[in-house]
This record gives C-alpha cells, sequence and structure tokens, in this order.
C-alpha cells in the first residue's frame, strides 16, 4: 500500500464514527480496502483488527463515563471474543484466501438484506 491520501482519512474517519457506534465500521473498513485500494483480503482484516483496538478503546471510556457499560455481562464476551479471536487465527491459516473473500461478501449482502427488511422497532 502507498501513502495515506485524503480519500484513505476520510475513510478511517467514518470508519472509526462508525466503529464507535458499534455499528461495524470493521466492516465499511475491509471493504473501502478491498475494493477501493486493492488491499489483499488477508492483509485488510489485519489492519481492520489494529485499527479497532484504539476505537474500542476510546469508545469504552466515553461509554464507561456516561455508565452505559455493565461490566458483569461484558467481561463474559471479552474472554469468549479472545477465545474467538485465537480460534480464528489457526483456522485462518487453512482457509483459501478466495474463499474467505467470497464468505466476507456473503456475509456482508446477508447482514444488509436482514438489516434493510427486518421489522425491528426503534427504540
Amino acid at each position: 500500500m502507498e501513502g495515506i491520501n485524503i480519500l484513505d482519512a476520510l475513510a478511517v474517519l467514518v470508519c472509526a464514527c462508525v466503529s464507535a457506534m458499534g455499528l461495524g465500521g470493521g466492516g465499511v473498513l475491509i471493504l473501502y480496502l478491498t475494493l477501493v485500494r486493492d488491499t489483499p483480503q488477508m492483509l485488510a482484516q489485519g489492519v481492520n483488527l489494529l485499527f479497532f483496538l484504539p476505537c474500542a478503546v476510546t469508545a469504552a471510556v466515553v461509554y464507561q463515563k456516561r455508565g452505559l457499560l455493565r461490566w458483569g455481562q461484558i467481561l463474559p464476551l471479552v474472554l469468549g471474543g479472545l477465545l474467538g479471536v485465537g480460534a480464528g487465527s489457526l483456522l485462518l491459516r487453512q482457509i483459501d484466501t478466495k474463499f474467505l473473500t467470497v464468505a466476507f461478501a456473503v456475509l456482508m449482502i446477508g447482514a444488509g438484506i436482514y438489516t434493510v427488511f427486518s421489522r425491528e422497532k426503534a427504540q
């Protein structure tokens, strides 16, 4: 990947804002990196994981200050997430990059269709 340009900076800003709201900014970042920047899928996913860390910490601090975090509910999810990361890292070595790209595309399309057609009421 070559140097960062204005479009990259804007994409990162949008992804960070969306991530902080818990709306899947990582998916947007992976799409940007693979479709616009022609980054290989596995590299884009690695960049996404690193990108997520400061976004998650910043969002957690803000949500904690607002009293919106329930640590008793969060800690088991964090532990499960860490186990999933370990298992996923091992599994990733066994998966073909082309399959991974198609699986990610199917997941994103499925999530989009679900979002458009779900009948959940706004709170």
